[in-house]
């Protein structure tokens, strides 16, 4: 009877792993196969951005760190330097531990412009953008942040995809991840700053 039963397990997963990729590869040509495109000049403008502005954001915390004299950005700095180290960190390790193929590569018939050899899961682009979309939606609490914050690494996403660079579950992925990883520098750094304060307090309290 349990022999049966993981059977069935087994067969059931299959089932649903063969539905969600023949999905994937269903909004993938969506997305890619039917797109617009005199959107693709934009869509790789998008793309182009990623890296630029992600490394931009801790550079420019942290020389208006340096000339306000301002400790709270510096923090913020180190915190997006940790969440981006973090994301490129899982991010790659998922890519070289699971191999997936680019999609037009497993699917010949797709020929996107630019072609990418590295696995395709998850999209390090994605990753990337939202773990600078977090890292500011979590240091500056404004909507007026937030939310431009949040559509650029959307339209980061999206211009994966639209480029036929990846599968859109790849994108949802590297979403998380980035997102996960900026949330987790935040946790730690807050935490190291808790601990700091908690020392400085005791230091006085010796002193007193």
């Amino acid at each position: 009877m349990r022999h049966h039963f993981s059977i069935f397990l087994l067969l059931l997963f299959a089932t649903q792993s063969c539905f969600a990729q023949s999905l994937d590869l269903r909004l993938y040509d969506d997305c890619y196969g039917h797109r617009n495109t005199s959107l693709d000049g934009t869509a790789k403008i998008i793309t182009q951005s990623t890296y630029p502005i992600s490394l931009a954001v801790p550079i420019v915390q942290a020389l208006s760190g340096l000339a306000l004299k301002d400790p709270k950005q510096m923090q913020n700095a180190l915190q997006t330097v940790g969440g981006l180290t973090v994301a490129t960190i899982i991010t790659y390790g998922l890519k070289y531990s699971i191999r997936r193929e680019r999609p037009y590569i497993a699917h010949p018939q797709y020929n996107p412009d630019d072609n990418e050899t590295s696995p395709s899961f998850p999209s390090g682009h994605a990753s990337i953008a939202f773990t600078t979309a977090t890292n500011l939606s979590l240091q500056y609490r404004r909507w007026y942040v937030i939310v431009p914050a949040y559509a650029w690494a959307a339209a980061v996403g999206y211009s994966r995809i639209h480029l036929g660079a990846h599968y859109p579950s790849d994108v949802l992925c590297g979403a998380l991840v980035g997102a996960g990883s900026a949330w987790v520098s935040f946790q730690v750094n807050k935490w190291l700053q808790h601990k700091w304060l908690k020392k400085e307090l005791k230091k006085e309290n010796v002193g007193l």
